[in-house]
């Protein structure tokens, strides 16, 4: 069996946090999904737990990291190409997410980044899959 991804991550309005994620083209798993949690398919292997702070809490002895000043982790998350790159970030500032990392193309990856109304920084990026493939 392939293994599988969870990453959870607190969120401050659980339902704005799931519109702003569906505005992006994503869905979420109703059997994991309630008035505390979310779960938000990213593909058949991964997927985020976006969890109403007061239940994250639950999860953890430590304090829960201000995004406003903080930055817990980067997500970066690998996309088909360029262009939909482009879509997810705009569609992101758009929906109310703000400007991280500005634009970068290194020719053989495309990567652009946005904090998501939580303050989570997210890194959608386009590899060219024929890079570091053997000649």
């Amino acid at each position: 069996m392939p293994r599988m991804i969870f990453p959870n991550l607190a969120v401050k309005n659980l339902a704005h946090t799931k519109a702003f994620w569906s505005a992006l083209g994503f869905h979420f798993n109703p059997q994991f999904t309630d008035d505390n949690a979310a779960c938000m398919v990213v593909n058949d292997h991964a997927s985020v737990m976006l969890l109403a702070e007061p239940f994250f809490k639950g999860f953890t002895t430590r304090q829960i990291c201000d995004t406003a000043t903080h930055t817990e982790a980067i997500v970066a998350l690998l996309l088909d190409s360029r262009e939909e790159v482009t879509q997810m970030v705009e569609a992101a500032l758009a929906n109310g997410g703000s400007p991280a990392q500005p634009l970068q193309d290194h020719g053989f990856m495309f990567q652009w980044s946005f904090y998501d109304p939580d303050g989570h920084h997210w890194e959608p990026f386009y590899m060219n899959p024929a890079h570091g493939q053997p000649v």
